[in-house]
């Protein structure tokens, strides 16, 4: 059997990537090395951008039974214990539809997308195996892979490979990728605790210590979980610096070896690089295979899965016949300067965190007293970079909001995996006839811009109709039922079918 595709890497990324290809119906299979869920905690944050991706793949209410809302945000504060400035959370409703901030504990997430995939008998996951060799046929690609258990080696075969094996990705090394370094290369410590009955009362929202002595980050995760990010500094000892009699004394000003167990204490170097090349061929890589972020905002994962999003349509697409595979090409030319930014921005507040000099400290927290550089804590809303969009400004290339429509449904439960036409039925109905077809092709699913919410987000960015992706973010506006043949024509990929385009 050739299988559509082969994911490599069954963690948050390759996960929800089986999850999104699964309801497409595309023939799936997950090939990972570990028997089981790695049972420490690791990513502990995502935002309301990937929770809607989670409401794509039906899993919003179990997500939301293993995590909780950030609504205390983000306070740095100086070695005085004095709070420079707060990056505000709250658990109200944001432009997706749900909380903002997100706090989980990765093997329970884990295990809500594997539960997920489960619901799929086009996917099938086979855990304890190791690919060793990858190999693009030109029609196909073919995996040399080991059950770890000693039987037999298997060879795969599958018209896609998608590499979601993380930072040492092996189909990265085939890819042969250069990277672009941003320029953070930095150790850390990570000490995850459970607090025990009794404990002092911490504080309930994240703290980044912009201490000199010690940088440091403290997060309240979920239930009793806590974690604090240390900064290692020159003569630090890595192999003495996790072990308990010098591991607690570094976090005295929170708490004490009895109000705790600890579950884990890691070193890890912070990185801060993309990989380029995503896509050769048949290969493609997504997630820390194709970039790795510092974590000062929480974006690691959601990248990762702003990834898979971005490219499960895409694979759909061509896998279905319904456009050319050179589609695939604008996965890595949209994502790669939007993860860009985000890396950049968390580069500059690991430079507000991690300075060790005692003046360069003083005058930090003098320009922050005075309200210096307060985009730095604002959320970035990059735009995609050049791809599936039309040539206009944001909010072309940025997500749609997720408003509830006046039936109470949620925008995105009404129109499913699908392109969204937007307009007035005057405006659809007067489109061409090509146009109406490549909509048909498509399962383009339509809305009246009538509809209160959507004519109030029309209106405030002066257009009549938005052509929406099947990722949610916009492709298009369009003041007219022209306008709308012309976005069809340009930007609806339907290099396939020329005949739709004429």
């Amino acid at each position: 059997m050739v299988f559509d595709v082969a994911i490599l890497g069954y963690g948050p990324a390759g996960a929800s990537l089986a999850n999104l290809l699964g309801a497409y119906g595309l023939s799936v299979i997950v090939l990972e090395k570990d028997a089981q869920i790695y049972p420490m905690p690791r990513a502990i944050h995502f935002d309301g951008e990937v929770m809607r991706v989670f409401q794509t793949m039906g899993l919003r209410p179990a997500m939301e039974n293993i995590s909780r809302p950030g609504m205390k945000g983000m306070h740095f504060v100086n070695a005085d214990n004095e709070t420079l400035l707060i990056r505000g959370g709250t658990a109200a409703l944001g432009p997706h539809g749900c909380a903002n901030n997100h706090y989980f504990h990765q093997p329970e997430l884990e295990q809500v997308l594997r539960q997920g995939v489960a619901r799929f008998e086009n996917v099938s996951v086979r855990l304890h195996h190791l690919v060793s060799e990858v190999h693009d046929r030109g029609d196909h690609v073919e995996l040399e892979v080991s059950e770890l258990n000693g039987q037999q080696p298997l060879r795969v075969q599958a018209r896609y490979v998608v590499g979601c094996d993380g930072a040492r990705s092996l189909v990265r090394k085939v890819l042969n990728c250069s990277t672009r370094d941003l320029g953070l290369h930095q150790p850390w410590l990570v000490f995850d605790a459970l607090l025990k009955p009794g404990a002092p009362t911490l504080p309930d929202h994240t703290v980044q210590l912009c201490d000199p002595n010690r940088p440091m980050t403290y997060c309240n995760v979920t239930g009793n979980r806590r974690r604090w990010e240390i900064m290692l500094l020159p003569g630090d000892d890595t192999g003495e610096l996790i072990k308990p009699d010098n591991l607690w004394p570094l976090v005295q000003r929170w708490i004490e070896p009895q109000h705790a167990d600890i579950e884990r204490a890691v070193i890890y170097t912070f990185h801060s690089i993309i990989a380029q090349g995503w896509r050769q061929g048949r290969l493609l890589i997504a997630g820390d295979a194709a970039h790795q972020t510092p974590p000062f905002l929480g974006q690691g994962m959601c990248a990762a899965i702003r990834d898979v999003s971005n490219l499960a349509w895409k694979l759909q697409a061509v896998l279905q016949g319904r456009a050319h595979d050179q589609l695939l090409d604008s996965y890595e030319s949209e994502r790669a300067p939007h993860v860009a930014e985000f890396i950049e921005l968390a580069v500059r507040l690991g430079d507000i965190i991690q300075t060790t000099d005692p003046q360069a400290a003083r005058l930090r927290d003098a320009k922050f007293r005075g309200g210096g550089e307060p985009e730095i804590f604002h959320f970035p809303a990059p735009r995609l970079g050049p791809g599936v969009l039309s040539s206009a400004p944001a909010p072309v290339g940025q997500p749609f909001p997720q408003p509830q429509l006046s039936n109470g449904q949620w925008l995105d439960e009404r129109v499913g995996h699908h392109f969204v036409v937007i307009a007035t039925p005057e405006m659809m109905r007067d489109v061409q006839t090509a146009t109406r077809q490549a909509w048909e092709h498509w399962q383009v699913q339509t809305l009246d811009a009538n509809e209160p919410v959507l004519a109030s987000w029309l209106a405030a960015h002066q257009a009549s109709a938005v052509v929406l992706r099947p990722d949610r973010y916009v492709m298009g506006l369009a003041h007219s039922s022209d306008e709308l043949d012309t976005l069809t024509r340009d930007y609806l990929p339907t290099h396939a079918l020329p005949e739709l385009c004429a």
